[in-house]
This record gives C-alpha cells, structure tokens and sequence, in this order.
C-alpha cells in the first residue's frame, strides 16, 4: 500500500492526528458494543443501552468496528482528507446502531464507508498496480455489498461477506509482503483459484446457502493451507523479538482459519458446528492478525510508539484458550463451556487494548520506536 509519507510527497493533504483519534475512538465503541452484545448473547448479564444490540453484534464488530479502523488505515495511506470519510461513516453507522437510529440510517451510514473504502482503495491500486492492492479493493467492496445483504436480510449471504471482506483483506495485505518470498507463478494461479472459488461460493449463498456455506467454507480451508505453504511467516516463526511475535500471530491464526473453513463442510451444518465456525475465523483468525499487525498498525495511524515486550504473548495465548473452550462448548453441546469461552475471548481483547496501552507509555517514556518488520 502507498504510505502517508509518499503521499505527502505527490502533494496530498491528510487529517491531522488530532482529527485521527475521535474516528479511532467512534471503532473503539463499537467494538466495546459489539463483545458486549456477544456476552449477552451467551446469557451473560452484561449492562447494554438497548438489550436489541444483541441482533446486531456482527454489523458492530464487523461493519462498525473494523470497518472504521481499516477504512483509517486504508486513509492514512491515501494520505488524502476525503478516504478518512470512509472511516467517519463507519463508526458512524456503529453509533446509530448504538443509539438505536432506524435500521435505514445505520445501514446507509455501514454502506456509504464500504463504498467509500472500497473507492479510497482503488485510488491506491491505481498508484501502484499490483495483485495485492486489486485484492483489497474487492474486499472493500465486499464490505459495502454485505451491508446491502444485511438489509435485505439475507444473514448468511452478510455474514459470509463480512467474513470475506477481513479474509481477503489480511490475504492482501500478506500478498504485498510475499515479495521477500515471491510465490511461484503456479501459487499466484492457485491464490487466484481459491479467491474465484470464494467469490462463486457467496453468489451461490444467495440461492443456496447450505451449498454455498459449503463451498465458502472449501475456499477457506484451501486459502489456510495456501498461507500456511507460502507466507514468510513459517522462515521467521523462531526468531526473537517483534519479528518472531507477528509470526506465530499469523501462523496460528492459519490454523484456526483452516479449522474454521473445514467445520463450515459438515452437512449438515448443525447450529453450534456453525457457530464453532464462525469464531474460529472471526475470533480465531481475525483476532489474531489483529494482534500481530496492531505494533505496526497503530503507529502509522497516530505516530504513537509501541516498543515490543514480551507481555504482548498474553493477549495471544488468552485467545487461543478461550477460543478451544468455547468451541469444545460448541461441538460437545457443553452451554457453560460456551459461555465461559466467550467470556475468556472477551477477556482477551481487554488484555490486548491494556497491553498496547502499555506499550505506548513505554514508547513515550523510553523514546523507543517499534520495529517496521511485518
């Protein structure tokens, strides 16, 4: 992607940092809603504005939340003022969700950052045409289309394309770095096989959702191994330090994205198999990319310093054993082990935002920068 400081040089304008921060913070409170909305679903009696908000806790994870910070990543790269609208409508669409806004205006405001992003990262594929960059920008669109089949309430159809908007995302984003271990041309026409696959399967969700869930969930499990094979990951698992952390981030988040990709071909697709499913993606694998790309994300979103530490493994190994027992809960029919996983997941991202807080006042008090090596 085109960093903020190449364009600076063509002569664009940003948002300064301090107009940066609130459009972090409208994310931040949608993901606050969205874990909350989850625990409450698993019976947890966790203290809401609205109990509806629990229909909504994939649009405020998703749509809402991620929506915002990938849009403002997506913007500082830009590097002009009118990508951080893509942000703003996001968390916006996270407040009114919040703030119970008729469906119509939170689905509009979801919709227009989707366009919006998918817009901003054209912009960038144009200025350096790549595989990667026209990958992200058909996960940005995606993002706008999963808004429209939310509305039209199609569930499987959304869910799958929010699913497909953050896969294919962090598939890009891994894409760029494979130039320090390019692919063959027989793994680049492979790559593009299982994303071709993956577009048929949600054009076939809409007709046939147990057919279509099923070949999604072939197109995971095929993207995972596919990872797994060719990510420069696997060389640097064993070193030490930044390094070697975002490494075994992303290599365990393959594993559970190819577990996740294997439960979606049980036929049939039994409720808790499901559910065991969608959070080996969204809460195995995403959570995980997450917890390796935030030392990078977060300082070129609000040049604020985050010097590795090895306290950064713990938010890592919460989620990984809270997420294997809430989907021992799932698979054995066990309801507490359920909600004591969800619990643990929740945990794990508290301990994720308390880490990086951390770091940050190292940073500030130590003068130290975090390592760029992705």
């Amino acid at each position: 992607m085109v960093t903020e400081a190449a364009g600076q040089r063509a002569g664009t304008a940003s948002l300064p940092i301090r107009w940066r921060v609130p459009l972090l913070v409208l994310g931040m409170l949608s993901l606050l809603a969205g874990v909350g909305a989850g625990l409450l679903r698993l019976g947890w009696a966790v203290p809401l504005p609205r109990l509806e908000l629990a229909a909504v806790h994939g649009p405020l994870m998703v749509a809402a939340f991620f929506g915002t910070v990938i849009g403002l990543e997506r913007a500082v790269a830009l590097g002009r003022v009118w990508g951080f609208l893509a942000p703003a409508a996001s968390g916006l669409g996270g407040i009114a969700l919040l703030a119970g806004a008729p469906a119509a205006i939170a689905m509009a405001l979801l919709f227009s950052g989707g366009l919006l992003l998918a817009l901003a990262t054209v912009r960038a594929a144009q200025r350096q045409p790549a595989l990667h960059t026209q990958l992200l920008a058909l996960a940005a669109a995606l993002l706008a289309t999963a808004s429209l089949a939310w509305w039209w309430g199609s569930v499987a159809a959304a869910t799958a394309s929010w699913m497909a908007f953050l896969v294919l995302t962090i598939a890009g984003e891994r894409l760029e770095l494979s130039r320090f271990l390019p692919p063959s041309p027989i793994a680049r026409r492979i790559f593009l096989g299982i994303v071709v696959l993956q577009l048929v399967a949600l054009v076939v969700i809409l007709f046939d959702a147990s057919v279509g869930e099923r070949l999604f969930g072939l197109s995971l499990a095929a993207l995972a191994v596919w990872l797994l094979r060719q990510d420069v990951a696997r060389r640097t698992v064993r070193q030490a330090g930044l390094t070697g952390f975002i490494a075994r981030c992303l290599l365990s988040g393959y594993f559970w994205l190819l577990f996740g990709g294997m439960l979606l071909l049980v036929d049939p697709p039994l409720p808790f198999v499901r559910d065991a499913a969608l959070h080996a993606v969204f809460v195995g694998f995403v959570l995980a990319m997450v917890f390796g790309h935030a030392p990078i994300i977060f300082p070129a979103i609000l040049r604020v310093k985050l010097p590795y530490h090895g306290s950064f493994h713990l938010p890592l190994v919460l989620l990984h054993a809270s997420l294997l027992l809430r989907v021992a809960g799932d698979l054995a029919g066990l309801p507490e082990w359920r909600a004591w996983g969800g619990a643990g997941n929740a945990l794990c991202i508290a301990a994720f935002i308390l880490t990086m807080l951390a770091a940050a006042v190292r940073g500030r008090a130590g003068g130290e920068s975090a390592s760029p090596d992705r």
